[in-house]
């Protein structure tokens, strides 16, 4: 069972599912969380080798998917579900895989097809920090730096780190093992007739047009938006933003 951290409490509304993105947590969604949890409740979850949950050899989509099920099932046996990059990929195949759990889609800055670009820089650096000797987590971040990773990114790695036992919560070896699963998209002829979000930033190349064809082809009621000026962490870079467009939609 993956880790949950809940807000608010159960309305008529169903559940809220928030599905972070590569190296996140679910801790990295509590603003906008807490936020929304004014009118439902909201369900934000480790995905599987990050944060609190089961570390496993598999990273694989269909896998992840199961997980958010099990969940769903747990917390009202249908939620809207939003998901970034890579948990955006786990909410798509979860709405393939498990049509019935899933009333209403948004995915954030991703879409279903294979990515060329890699990961792996990033986990070598997250490897090269010296964890004995940290005492804090700005001593990792000057590590990281050291080692070209950019100040952003910085304080977003180190949200996962344990300094008390100088660990990642980051399964990096099947992270690692698993990349080309994670930057592909499993082949599927299922579709999932629901209404359904790609919301992009406006500064992001992660959704480009050429890619509608294989989201309509899965997500035949998709819809497209875009925030102005926002990168691949939009809900990040322009949170009020983000979370005005995910009430607009949940609640048409």
């Amino acid at each position: 069972m993956l880790n949950m951290i809940i807000h608010g409490t159960p309305t008529d509304l169903p559940p809220l599912l928030i599905a972070h993105g590569l190296y996140g947590s679910a801790r990295n969604w509590s603003v906008i969380a807490k936020r929304i949890s004014d009118s439902r409740q909201v369900v934000a979850v480790d995905l599987r080798n990050h944060g609190d949950s089961p570390w496993t050899d598999s990273h694989a989509y269909p896998d992840m998917a199961d997980d958010l099920a099990e969940v769903i099932s747990r917390t009202g046996g249908v939620a809207d579900v939003v998901g970034h990059s890579m948990g955006g990929k786990a909410s798509m195949m979860l709405a393939l895989r498990h049509p019935d759990a899933v009333r209403r889609l948004v995915v954030a800055d991703i879409a279903p097809v294979t990515y060329t670009h890699s990961q792996m820089p990033f986990i070598e650096a997250m490897r090269g920090v010296d964890l004995a000797t940290l005492t804090r987590r700005s001593e990792a971040e000057t590590q990281l730096a050291e080692l070209g990773v950019e100040r952003a990114l910085q304080s977003f790695f180190t949200q996962s780190l344990d300094v008390a036992k100088k660990r990642w919560k980051l399964n990096l070896d099947t992270l690692a093992a698993e990349m080309p699963k994670i930057m592909a998209f499993p082949e599927t002829d299922a579709q999932w007739d629901g209404p359904a979000l790609f919301l992009s930033g406006g500064a992001s190349d992660y959704v480009q047009n050429q890619h509608r064809d294989a989201i309509r082809a899965r997500f035949p009621r998709a819809r497209f938006a875009k925030l102005p000026e926002a990168g691949h962490w939009l809900h990040a870079e322009k949170p009020r933003e983000f979370e005005a467009s995910l009430r607009a939609f949940l609640t048409a």
